[in-house]
């Protein structure tokens, strides 16, 4: 049967709001209206990236041995992937490098009753419609709703894999149902720090910071401390400190400064939890892919080791 995009909706995750092109392509979203012209006005670099489909997933239980959709692509960053799992299980990876502008994917899946997940590229924008499935299916089902914030890492980049982003891996244990804003190049950056209408998460999780340590004054991170009280009030956050960076010898002494003065704000406030991203990822290249973009390897440990510490800290 072919699915009204209405229906797709019903299984894809990670998405605020959706709208339809006038070709009947779906396209979901991650930042509100006023956010994304934000974007627009203040950085075309960030303004680009936050259409991408990090972290939207098309998932559901079903019996069906075959699922297809028609795609198009209308921004590119990095060449990552369209990816199924199946019980947990990567089972097909598409790499964006290989696809074409516009196209169809098609996955065969095995016999009998199974837990499907489709990732969608996190550094590129991909638009979806017709898709087919030749049985009956279930939307997954989800537990807490949780807003994730960051800038690239947090938005995939560094593993060129989609499945097997930090948030990605994080995600396939914890099972959030979660709304990704993460952003290549952002910052604390409190003008994005806004009511998204009904959109209401019962946790937020904050890693960032790694781009602006350059600078010794920390009144942005301040503001957007005090910010997110304003408009979250007494939410559970997880304040995640930047991991381990090695690109700036030069610079270390100021950027650990800069670590520690973010975990020193955050933790004035008592809805807030912090955890040392220095303690996520190990301190040496080989995972990473350019000695500040945890690798796949390095985006394994990172969610894997995000995990453990969300549940040993009760978060």
């Amino acid at each position: 049967m072919k699915l009204s995009n209405e229906q797709l909706k019903s299984i894809y995750f990670g998405a605020l709001h959706f709208s339809e092109t006038e070709e009947g392509y779906l396209q979901a979203y991650q930042y509100t209206e006023s956010q994304m012209d934000y974007f627009k006005g203040a950085f075309a670099f960030w303004y680009d990236r936050c259409f991408a489909t990090t972290a939207k997933t098309l998932e559901f239980s079903t019996t069906a041995t075959q699922v297809s959709f028609e795609y198009k692509f209308i921004w590119k960053g990095s060449e990552d992937s369209v990816e199924l799992f199946v019980d947990g299980i990567a089972t097909k990876i598409c790499y964006v490098k290989d696809m074409g502008e516009k196209g169809s994917v098609s996955f065969a899946l095995p016999e009998g009753e199974k837990n499907v997940v489709i990732y969608l590229p996190a550094d590129a924008t991909l638009l979806v419609r017709d898709f087919e499935i030749n049985g009956e299916y279930v939307p997954a089902k989800k537990g807490e709703k949780v807003l994730w914030i960051g800038d690239s890492i947090t938005q995939g980049y560094g593993p060129l894999r989609s499945a097997h982003t930090y948030v990605s891996v994080a995600n396939r244990i914890l099972n959030y149902d979660i709304i990704n804003q993460g952003i290549g190049g952002y910052i604390y950056d409190k003008n994005v720090m806004v009511p998204m209408g009904d959109y209401k998460p019962d946790k937020i999780i904050i890693a960032m910071g790694t781009n602006q340590f350059f600078s010794e004054s920390m009144e942005a991170v301040e503001e957007y401390y005090i910010s997110l009280k304003e408009v979250y009030k007494d939410t559970p956050v997880l304040c995640v400190s930047p991991i381990w960076r090695g690109d700036c010898p030069d610079k270390y002494d100021i950027f650990v400064r800069f670590c520690e003065n973010i975990k020193k704000i955050a933790s004035q406030y008592s809805n807030v939890t912090v955890v040392d991203g220095f303690t996520l990822v190990p301190h040496l290249p080989e995972y990473y892919l350019d000695n500040l973009h945890p690798n796949v390897i390095g985006a394994e440990l990172y969610g894997r080791n995000l995990v453990e510490t969300i549940r040993n800290l009760g978060f």
